[in-house]
């Protein structure tokens, strides 16, 4: 409870001791002075004389030796060693076992002002608590729009991220018609929520009849005048152009010229999609990321011709679904989709290299990403990469830059079927359940492991500096348009290590002329993918800090 942060109800808190009632809020005060006065010689626990350490004489004691050895291995496990606070608590937890109470807390003092003072602390809070509930709350909405009252939603696609924005729209309070090209296709939207819900009710976290109300709100259809009511329509189709042109056509013909519609698309500019719009000025991306119902980010793009109820709409809705959104400027990939594949490009590149995958894996949890790249890889699949590269280099043409994992990708998709976790083998092997059983031990065949192999350190710096450089390109293009935008979207995007506050904040902490020096030693060594902007290279000579300069 103390090392996590976890929150208990009320009722469980009375129940272990933490708390001494429960009362209705509107008689707090009542009660509050009516208990005292019941209790007027009440003493906490540690100020009367008889008390002991729960479970003995604390860390001094032979029996809590294993406790503090195992407190310290749990701890380590979940937070790698990245987090400052967790070391601070359990130091204060060995201390305080040994000390008089009054000394103990003196010592927790120290500890926490050290803590607060301290840059991880402060990048923390900035990000995780500060912008993130600023950007809930609306902060980048068109100031003078009314509220866009959107009660039904119209979902066109079935698919997995259709099923996903259909079960968020939902449990955002609103009714959802969902449309795909036949029943079967969009029912299997509502069989996706059906299942979540099930499992809600089977374990008792939801009643049988809130879960019948809540599938009561889905409404499945292949017929377009279905949409004809809907408040907003989102669109999550099959990434190509002419499908989406098709889509918006068709539900354009049938809903009110007042209504908003929003594209689900990961990579496609907005702009060019609001093409095929009679009213482009209605006309916005909403990136969601899979699985819709767990990932907290949206990413919300303005086209060029996106008008500001489309943006109001846009914000009024996430209030609804409760993510955290980012206003990103409309470029291929937009922002997220601009940093992550660098990121998993150089985990590939250290594949090729003959850096043992183990070695990549582990380096990356070290660093404090949740998963390692090359498990990563196999969730969002490799085939997805494949097609993604290959609808890139036919849209580009000659302006296609090559990633350098082409052959690599070619080797893994095509030519020996591993494409990810939903096909049964990648990075990893997995059983008949799709549980992993282990890195795949043939990549050595392919790709022989270099004799010396870079230390973690080594590994852990490709592996953070090419999100960083990525990054800070984005936010000299202005597709993120300031740094509090680009943190938010990095650790809940991707999960970029959240103890750093961000990549932004991360650069500013080590500053950016040391950021500049590293980028540019990291660039002599492995290519010019790890150049520093132009802009932090000025930044880094005039002495700014990129929160201090947006401010």
């Amino acid at each position: 409870m103390i090392i996590q942060g976890k929150s208990l109800d009320p009722v469980t808190a009375k129940a272990q001791g933490l708390v001494h009632e429960v009362v209705a809020a509107d008689d707090l005060i009542a009660n509050a002075k009516a208990w005292i006065k019941a209790n007027p010689k009440v003493t906490a626990p540690w100020d009367k004389k008889d008390f002991k350490f729960p479970g003995g004489a604390g860390a001094m004691d032979p029996r809590s030796v294993q406790l503090f050895v195992g407190l310290n291995a749990m701890a380590h496990k979940e937070s790698k060693g990245n987090f400052d606070a967790v070391k601070a608590i359990l130091s204060c937890l060995y201390e305080g076992s040994i000390l008089p109470f009054d000394t103990a807390l003196r010592v927790e003092s120290k500890y926490f002002t050290k803590l607060l003072s301290g840059p991880q602390a402060k990048n923390m809070i900035r990000t995780l608590f500060i912008n993130k509930q600023a950007a809930e709350k609306g902060a980048g909405r068109p100031k003078d729009q009314p509220p866009v009252d959107i009660k039904k939603v119209g979902v066109i696609g079935g698919g997995l991220m259709g099923s996903g924005i259909t079960h968020v729209t939902v449990k955002g309070g609103m009714d959802v018609v969902v449309l795909d090209r036949s029943m079967e296709d969009a029912n299997k939207a509502v069989d996706y929520s059906r299942k979540i819900i099930d499992k809600a009710v089977s374990r008792g976290k939801m009643t049988k009849e809130a879960g019948e109300a809540f599938m009561a709100r889905i409404t499945p259809t292949d017929n377009y005048d279905d949409l004809k009511d809907v408040d907003l329509i989102i669109e999550a189709v099959f990434e190509r152009p002419d499908v989406k042109a098709d889509v918006i056509q068709k539900a354009e013909a049938v809903i009110r010229p007042d209504v908003v519609f929003a594209s689900n698309t990961s990579t496609l500019p907005i702009s060019g999609l609001a093409k095929n719009s009679v009213r482009p000025e209605l006309f916005v991306g909403l990136h969601f990321f899979s699985p819709v119902e767990k990932m907290p980010l949206l990413e919300i793009i303005p086209g060029e011709l996106t008008g500001d109820r489309a943006m109001a709409a846009a914000f009024d809705y996430n209030a609804k679904i409760k993510k955290t959104p980012i206003v990103v400027k409309d470029v291929r990939g937009f922002f997220t989709n601009r940093v992550f594949p660098p990121y998993m490009g150089e985990a590939m590149k250290l594949v090729t290299e003959g850096v043992k995958p183990a070695l990549i894996e582990n380096a990356a949890k070290s660093l404090g990403m949740p998963i390692g790249p090359l498990a990563l890889l196999d969730e969002t699949t490799l085939q997805l990469g494949y097609d993604v590269m290959q609808s890139t280099k036919k849209e580009l043409g000659d302006a296609y830059q090559p990633s350098g994992t082409e052959d690599f990708m070619e080797l893994m998709v095509i030519r020996l079927g591993r494409k990810g976790r939903r096909f049964g083998s990648g990075f990893y092997d997995y059983d008949e359940k799709g549980e992993r059983k282990g890195l795949w031990q043939g990549m050595a065949e392919h790709y022989p492991l270099a004799e010396n192999q870079p230390t973690v350190e080594e590994v852990k710096q490709r592996l953070l500096y090419i999100q960083l450089i990525a990054t800070a390109q984005c936010f000299e293009e202005e597709v993120v348009r300031d740094p509090q935008s680009a943190d938010l979207g990095a650790i809940f995007g991707w999960g970029f290590a959240p103890y750093t506050g961000g990549p932004m904040s991360y650069i500013d902490t080590v500053g950016l002329e040391n950021f500049v020096r590293t980028a540019d030693n990291l660039a002599q060594q492995f290519g010019s993918r790890f150049a520093p902007p132009k802009s932090f290279r000025e930044m880094a000579d005039t002495g700014e800090t990129l929160y201090k300069a947006a401010a």
